[in-house]
Parts: structure tokens; sequence; C-alpha cells
């Protein structure tokens, strides 16, 4: 199985191709930093001499490129899943001169993301199979304030693209055939989180067990998972459902 993996060059990106090489898959390795693909791609081939692991030059804002290189991966082999997982967390508080930093992770969340499942679909319905794996946050499930807001708006939009396209393919043959799956993490350490991120959330795991969570959802080919599952998925319906004023207190 050749899975590709957008974002690969650090967090869980990395971590994720690490532990799938673990378990056997040959991977495809995209992100930016090529420079870091390669490290790693070498690491793993080390660690896993048997695996085929390929690194390709990626910003998931050069939509043409993305499709590119998506149609690359396929033809030189097959391609058998693609996880959307190149993300930013720039933002700035609605209003207040920060348009261009939550403007870039608009377009690298939800207009990268877009592609990438446009891309992978495209290959999917031509093969009439694959799986496509969709990397969103627990930030999804309510509008949150100051910096996030932008990025949870797209972690949502990026959902919804995916759960759309359950739904249009359930009952169908290529439903079938083609698994979609939604991730949902939680607080796992990655770029995204400052020192003192890292230093004072109790809620925050290491890059291992968060991403060995993922992994596991990922192989179950579930249609969703928050990650890790506890304490997430009791979380959840707090965060989408407590008023606004305690939600506000907690957050």
């Amino acid at each position: 199985m050749t899975t590709l993996i957008t974002g690969a060059s650090s967090g869980l990106g990395a971590e994720m191709a690490r532990q799938l090489a673990f378990l056997g898959h040959d991977l495809a390795l995209a992100a930016r930093r090529t420079e870091n693909l390669e490290a790693l791609r070498e690491e793993i081939l080390a660690a896993h001499p048997e695996r085929s692991v390929t690194v390709h030059a990626l910003d998931v804002t050069d939509t043409d490129r993305v499709f590119a290189v998506v149609h690359e991966i396929a033809d030189a082999g097959g391609l058998d899943r693609v996880i959307v997982n190149a993300g930013l967390g720039k933002g700035t508080p609605l209003g207040t001169g920060g348009f261009a930093a939550n403007l870039e992770t608009v377009q690298t969340n939800l207009v990268g993301a877009l592609a990438q499942i446009e891309a992978a679909m495209e290959v999917f319905r031509a093969q009439r199979s694959g799986h496509l794996v969709v990397v969103s946050s627990m930030s999804a499930f309510r509008g949150l304030p100051k910096a996030i807001t932008a990025y949870a708006a797209t972690k949502s939009a990026v959902a919804m693209l995916a759960e759309g396209l359950r739904t249009e393919l359930h009952g169908t043959s290529l439903g079938r055939a083609v698994d979609i799956t939604v991730l949902y993490p939680g607080y796992i350490v990655s770029e995204m989180n400052d020192a003192a991120d890292q230093a004072t959330n109790p809620l925050l795991v290491s890059t291992e067990k968060g991403v060995r969570s993922m992994v596991s959802a990922i192989e179950k080919r579930v249609d969703s998972a928050c990650v890790p599952q506890l304490p997430w998925r009791l979380l959840r319906p707090v965060m989408e459902y407590a008023p606004l004023p305690l939600f506000k207190r907690l957050i």
C-alpha cells in the first residue's frame, strides 16, 4: 500500500510516516521543506530498508502543483491512500489588522485541502479504490475566539468537505470501494504548539502518543474519530453544546 502524506516534513505528518512505515506501508512524503523530507526518508529507510519512500516538493497553496504531484505518484506506482495533513496555525482576532495571517491560514488549510481532496478523488474515482483521510481538529466543533477563529473555521470546513463526499458516495458502488476518514485531533505536541502550551497544558500529549491514536483510526478506516479518544470523545459534546458563557470560561 502506498500512502501520500502532505505536510510530512515535521510534527504529526512526520510521525505518521514513521508509524505507517513500521506497519508496512510504502510512502510518498510531500511538503515545502524538502531537506526535512530527505532526512526523514533516510531515517525511515535505515529502520525499514524494505520500504519505498519518495519525496515530493509541495506547497499546497500551489493548487496546480497539488494535482501534478498526486497524479505523478499514482502514475508511478499506484496510490492507495491520501492523508490531507498539511496545515497552518497562523491567525489574529478578526478586525484587528491581521487579515494577511488569517488569509494565509484559509488558503493553506481550506483551499489547499480542497485541491488535495479533488486530486485524490480524481485518482480514486478512476481506479475505483482508495482511502481519503482528512486531518481536521477538535476546534472544528465550535467557533473559537481570537487567534484561532480562522483556523477553527478552516478545520470545520475541511471536515464538511469530507462528510459531504461521504454522503454523496453512500450506497453507491464507489462508496463501497473508497473509504473516507475524518480525524479530529485534540492537543498533540507539534510545531503549532508554543513552549508555554507544552509546559502548562494538562491535555497535551506527546507527538508519538497522539499520532499512535491517529494511525490506529486510519488503519481501522473509521468514518471519524476524536484522537486521542480520551478525553476528547467525552469533551466533544461539551464543546458543541455547552452554553456560551460556560464554554467561554472553559476555553
